[in-house]
């Protein structure tokens, strides 16, 4: 879920049945292999770990690795690998389609060696975290899509342009075009946060995600989508709007594209593989000429020209979306990610340095 657009993409269909295979089996073999052959010899080398010439030393390091988890080699791969394998093997239930606009919240807190040298969380260290925000995010409330698509040969989900029959071949690849993130408060060593994601919008090709970083149990939503308990709607309150801003250390806005090979896959092909859009009429998702993001119809202009804040206030209690309900939030969040996507064309400046350069430097 992290890959740059025009590298390589992470090859969902594949990898993540792959590594749940391998990974489960090697962890078996290596336990029993462990066990057969040492198993007389463990707890004396227990005792001698903890009790032995050293013990200090080792203890001390336990407990550094322990206090700085995420920073470890290949711990980053485990989070992301992890996330997608979690939402494979126990994929989500349905949803409603409201849903497609609601927030997947992510916990984490920072290690020490994430802080810089004031002893904050370092700017750079938001990003790897805003990776398994998002795969949680995606894999969860696009996972019905993912697996869809994923085996498009099959399923015929993802046809030819130019014949609109024959299935798109390839495997489905995931790609991160571009990450901005806007910083407002430091998070301390070991402070707990939380990441909110959700879908902000998308157009033909991108789907665009935003992520805040919250205080951790400062804000809570009013209630959970799926939840057969029973609990009554908590009462949205103009103090819960007020205090909102005060919680948000950062947000960030992040950019998908899916590919099927080198085929461009339009995002609502997983949306509505997903069971997340209502029915459009006309074209459909996918229609409106080049920019193939679904005809205006008989949509009233001035329903959506009230408010370009990327909002979900519209949904109604207990009521069915209807597509205009989606165009007006997919409108809304386009407001705000279309200034993001403007910023592909700084690349431009670029000239090379033809009017010279301050030089070479290291260490970098």
């Amino acid at each position: 879920m992290a890959s740059a657009a025009g590298s390589s993409l992470t090859n969902m269909s594949v990898v993540v049945p792959v590594f749940s295979l391998a990974g489960a089996a090697s962890a078996a073999w290596a336990a029993h292999t462990v066990l057969a052959r040492h198993n007389g010899d463990i707890r004396d080398w227990a005792i001698r770990f903890l009790t032995g010439p050293g013990r200090t030393s080792r203890l001390l390091l336990l407990l550094f690795m322990a206090l700085n988890l995420k920073s470890l080699p290949f711990v980053w791969t485990a989070r992301i690998f992890g996330a997608m394998i979690r939402h494979t093997l126990w994929p989500r239930k349905p949803l409603p389609q409201q849903s497609l606009f609601h927030y997947s919240i992510t916990r984490s807190r920072t290690s020490l060696m994430e802080t810089d040298y004031n002893f904050h969380k370092s700017n750079s260290t938001y990003f790897a975290d805003l990776d398994a925000s998002r795969t949680h995010l995606v894999m969860y409330l696009l996972g019905p899509g993912v697996a869809a698509v994923g085996r498009n040969q099959a399923t015929k989900i993802v046809v030819s342009p130019d014949d609109g029959v024959t299935p798109m071949k390839g495997s489905l690849g995931v790609g991160l075009g571009a990450v901005f993130c806007s910083f407002r408060k430091e998070i301390a060593p070991y402070q707990p946060y939380e990441m909110w994601s959700r879908v902000l919008s998308w157009d033909r090709k991108w789907l665009y995600v935003m992520t805040h970083f919250v205080v951790k149990g400062k804000v809570k939503p009013s209630s959970w989508d799926g939840d057969k308990t029973g609990r009554p709607k908590k009462e949205w309150t103009a103090a819960d709007e007020a205090n909102l801003q005060k919680h948000v250390i950062a947000t960030a806005i992040s950019k998908y594209v899916f590919k099927l090979g080198r085929f461009t896959v339009h995002p609502t092909f997983l949306m509505e593989s997903s069971s997340l859009l209502p029915t459009r009429p006309g074209e459909g998702w996918r229609g409106g000429g080049p920019e193939a993001v679904g005809a205006v119809g008989d949509f009233d202009e001035a329903e959506i020209s009230e408010s370009t804040t990327p909002s979900t206030d519209s949904e109604s209690d207990g009521e069915a979306w209807t597509w205009k309900d989606v165009e007006r939030e997919r409108r809304r969040g386009m407001a705000l990610a279309g200034q993001f996507a403007a910023l592909d064309d700084a690349g431009a400046l670029f000239n090379g340095g033809k009017n010279g350069a301050l030089g070479i430097f290291g260490p970098g």
